[in-house]
C-alpha cells in the first residue's frame, strides 16, 4: 500500500496542531541547549543519554507528521463492494454512500471513514484504519519525550553537578523560569494526558472496540472479538513484525484473518 497524504482544512485543526508542535520545538530545542548538551560537553553524562534523546524526539515529530497527513482510511464515492461483502456493508444517513460497518461519518472531515475511532484536533485528522497505529505511536513517542524532559529538568537540579562553563547564579535567573516551571509543567501535563490516552487507546484495541462504539450504549452491534494481543496489535500496526509496530516512516499493509496467526520479533 502506498503513502496516501490526507490534509483537513480546518483552521481550528491547524492551530492545534500548531500547538504541539510548538511544544515539541521548545523541548526538542530549549532543553538540549540549556541542559542536555551543556553537561555532556564536561563529561557529566554519556553520549548514549544525547543519542537516545534525539532519537524519541525524532520519532515522536516524524508519528505526528505522519499521523496528520496519512489517510484515515477514507471511502471511495464509488467503493467496489464485493458480493460476498455485501451484507456487511451499509448505508450513510449523511452522506448517503455505501460504507463498510464499523464506518463513520465525521462531520469535521465530511466523508466516512473505516473503522473510525474518533476524530482527534491535536493532528486535526480522523483516527481510522489506516493510521490507527501511527496515533498509537505519537502517544508512545510524546510519553518518551514527557518523561525524558522531566528527568533531565530534576537532574539539572538535584543531581548534575555546577557547570564550570556558565555563571551559575546567572544561569539560575534567566532560565530558572522557563526551565524549571514551564518546561516541568508541560511535561508533566503532556506525559499525564498521553500516559491516559494511550491506556484508552491500548485497551481499545486490544478488545476490538473503537472509541466511538464505547460512547454508543444504545447499540445494538457487538463488535468486540476475542484476539490476542499479538494479533490484535498486529492488525492494527499492518505487520506481523513487532519492531515495525515501533517504526513511522513505513506504509501499512492490511492482515487476511486466518486461521494460524504467529507474529515475528
Amino acid at each position: 500500500m502506498k503513502l496516501r497524504l490526507h490534509f483537513v482544512v480546518d483552521p481550528m485543526g491547524w492551530l492545534c496542531v500548531s500547538m504541539v508542535f510548538g511544544i515539541w520545538l521548545y523541548n526538542t530545542f530549549f532543553i538540549p541547549k540549556l541542559v542536555l548538551l551543556p553537561h555532556y560537553n564536561e563529561g557529566h553524562i554519556p553520549w548514549a543519554i544525547v543519542v537516545c534523546y534525539y532519537i524519541a524526539s525524532t520519532l515522536c515529530i516524524a508519528a505526528l507528521l505522519r499521523a496528520s497527513t496519512a489517510d484515515p482510511g477514507r471511502l471511495p464515492v464509488d467503493p467496489h463492494i464485493p458480493h460476498a461483502e455485501r451484507e456487511h456493508w451499509e448505508l450513510c444517513n449523511k452522506c448517503n454512500l455505501m460504507r463498510p460497518k464499523r464506518s463513520h461519518h465525521c462531520s469535521r472531515c465530511g466523508h466516512c471513514v473505516r473503522r473510525m475511532d474518533h476524530h482527534c484536533p491535536w493532528i486535526n485528522n480522523c483516527v481510522g484504519e489506516d493510521n490507527h497505529w501511527l496515533f498509537l505511536q505519537l502517544c508512545f513517542y510524546t510519553q518518551v519525550l514527557s518523561l525524558f524532559t522531566l528527568a533531565l529538568d530534576f537532574c539539572q537540579y538535584y543531581y548534575f553537578q555546577p557547570l564550570t562553563g556558565q555563571d551559575q547564579e546567572k544561569f539560575t535567573t534567566r532560565h530558572e523560569l522557563a526551565l524549571l516551571r514551564v518546561s516541568a509543567l508541560m511535561g508533566l501535563v503532556m506525559f499525564g494526558g498521553m500516559t491516559s490516552l494511550f491506556y484508552t487507546q491500548l485497551t481499545g484495541i486490544l478488545s476490538d472496540t473503537t472509541t466511538i462504539e464505547k460512547m454508543a450504549p444504545f447499540s445494538n452491534e457487538i463488535y468486540g472479538s476475542k484476539k490476542s494481543w499479538q494479533r490484535a496489535l498486529a492488525e492494527v500496526c499492518g505487520t506481523r513484525w513487532k519492531l515495525l509496530w515501533l517504526i513511522p516512516l513505513r506504509s501499512r499493509q492490511p492482515i487476511q484473518a486466518g486461521h494460524h496467526f504467529r507474529t515475528h520479533v
